[in-house]
């Protein structure tokens, strides 16, 4: 795997001056955070950069293994992806609800018949429903979940790194895992937790941990 110029650049500049924060390092390419935002997480993931809540980052002296990253670059979303749960877009919020908290799911994918993508729904769309509708007036999902196209999937041919950068960059905590981007059948989903876990692991079977 190879650095980006401005990657390369973050590095040197985190050497220089740590501890910084990621507002201090935009600041310097003259830039949002939110733009570096995954630049800093592909970072931190593999090791280069270690980062400490309300101190900022710092240049861990570990150097980068190349065969590491090539192990990291080379890992497609199909090994890591689980099982989704999937919904009908006439179930009520409160089957949702249920469904939710039963499986221990952070969003829940609303599919067709065919399992075709229709829809998104999160907690935060469950929440914000409560909040305004009693239970006996639990509508369905269709009135509250994000629709097609404005949600962001990937395939299971997907990098794994380009993955994690999606989650960043469009700070969500799943991706649907569909066929390909023309019917949108959907196969699983990739979550934070599974690349954290994922990362974890490599990072200890190589001794880095």
């Amino acid at each position: 795997m190879q650095f980006t110029d401005r990657q390369k650049e973050i590095i040197a500049i985190v050497k220089d001056q740590e501890p910084i924060s990621g507002e201090a390092i935009a600041k310097q390419f003259g830039l949002s955070k939110s733009t570096l935002r995954s630049d800093l997480a592909l970072l931190t993931m593999t090791g280069i950069l270690d980062a400490r809540p309300k101190v900022g980052y710092f240049y861990t002296g570990l150097g980068f293994d190349p065969l590491l990253g090539q192990k990291l670059s080379e890992v497609k979303v199909a090994e890591l992806m689980a099982s989704p749960v999937n919904i009908s877009a006439k179930t009520t919020v409160y089957e949702a609800i249920t469904a939710m908290f039963l499986y221990d799911n952070g969003s829940l994918y609303v599919t067709d018949e065919d399992q075709h993508l229709q829809g998104l729904v999160s907690r935060k769309d469950l929440l914000r429903s409560l909040a305004t509708k009693s239970q006996s007036e639990s509508p369905a999902v269709a009135l509250i979940m994000t629709r097609m196209p404005n949600i962001v999937v990937v395939e299971k041919e997907t990098l794994v790194l380009e993955a994690g950068k999606l989650l960043v960059d469009h700070k969500v905590d799943s991706l649907p895992v569909v066929n390909n981007r023309e019917d949108y059948q959907v196969l699983g989903k990739i979550t934070k937790s599974h690349l954290v876990e994922f990362f974890v692991n490599t990072l200890a079977s190589e001794g880095d941990l």
